[in-house]
């Protein structure tokens, strides 16, 4: 019975040795596909072996049969192709929200779609990267567990915590559970951000998702469903600098014609821009005034300047004055 519960099992062990061993560099001949067989306790003929690899081929799998002497089998194309799988490999070594050791399940599971070969090459372009990494190893069933209330038009609750200066993570508000209604994830400066409604303020707010602490459904029904209804998202990361939030405006730039792109980069193709005299270009954007949006102005130099509103104007001089500020006490304090 064992045996014939084996031989059930043939065109399986046929199909793994082929997807696990195969590829267009490292065909598999039909002795060593006996061979394979044996190993697992399984006789097999060459005429039943024919007859399998036939029905693959029916089923679907795009097997190649290299007719000259040794001859051969290998499967030549697959669900993704390697190059799609550095990509996916890459993406994950170099996403700073997962972790090294989720990473490197992750990168073992796409191995797994490929032959053992070309998995080698998947393992030596993870071997030079070294980037930061998240250390929160929740934030996976956090994304789950925020879809869920999503789905089930659920609230959440959550502590929220921040790095302190100690490089230790403390919870804000003293611990205290924030309760929102979430309605959006996205995916900004390398990091997962819920998009919530906070009844509390009545207003949109964003929350990191490694940051949140002892999540859970919070068993009420989501509030806010109008503030969504026209909410773009993508008009929303553009104008929300590295996911700070602050007062909305309508901010008039000038800047050089140098830094077209940078300001396509950054706030859309459908950005309002028109040429001006002198190699200029004036530039109309939605923003929320921040100092996260005043240091990526800052970094563009004398090149873009505000031209309004005047508050903001204001607000971008007494920024970059307070910076000054710094620098002359340390100077005064004779450290330079």
């Amino acid at each position: 019975m064992a045996k014939l519960e084996k031989q059930k099992q043939k065109i399986l062990f046929l199909m793994q040795l082929l997807l696990e061993r195969t590829d267009e560099e490292h065909p598999v001949t039909m002795a060593e596909i006996i061979d394979y067989l044996a190993l697992h306790g399984i006789t097999a003929e060459r005429k039943s072996i024919y007859r399998d690899l036939e029905v693959l081929e029916e089923f679907g799998l795009d097997l190649i049969t290299i007719r000259e002497r040794p001859g051969g089998y290998y499967v030549a194309s697959r669900r993704f192709e390697l190059a799609e799988l550095k990509l996916l490999v890459d993406a994950v070594q170099s996403s700073r929200f997962i972790t090294s050791k989720k990473s490197g399940e992750l990168i073992a599971k796409l191995e797994t779609l490929c032959s053992h070969a070309q998995a080698r090459q998947l393992h030596r372009q993870v071997v030079v990267t070294n980037r930061n990494k998240a250390v929160n190893e929740n934030i996976y069933y956090n994304v789950d567990l925020i879809y869920n209330a999503i789905s089930e038009n659920e609230k959440i609750r959550f502590q929220y915590a921040e790095w302190s200066v100690t490089k230790e993570m403390r919870l804000r508000r003293d611990g205290a559970f924030y309760v929102v209604s979430p309605w959006l994830m996205t995916w900004d400066d390398e990091n997962y951000y819920l998009i919530a409604y906070d009844e509390r303020s009545r207003m949109i707010r964003h929350y990191r998702v490694d940051k949140m602490v002892r999540l859970s459904l919070a068993g009420e029904r989501r509030e806010g469903k109008s503030q969504f209804d026209d909410f773009d998202i993508a008009a929303y990361s553009r104008k929300t600098f590295g996911m700070f939030a602050g007062e909305e405006e309508t901010v008039t730039l000038l800047c050089d014609e140098s830094l077209t792109g940078v300001m396509i980069d950054r706030f859309g193709q459908d950005v309002a821009m028109r040429p001006e005299a002198g190699g200029r270009v004036r530039v109309r954007v939605k923003v929320a005034v921040s100092r996260q949006f005043f240091g990526w102005l800052t970094g563009l130099g004398p090149s873009a300047k505000i031209e309004g509103p005047g508050r903001v104007v204001w607000d971008y001089k007494e920024y970059l004055e307070e910076v000054l500020a710094g620098y002359a006490a340390v100077e005064a304090s004779g450290r330079m």
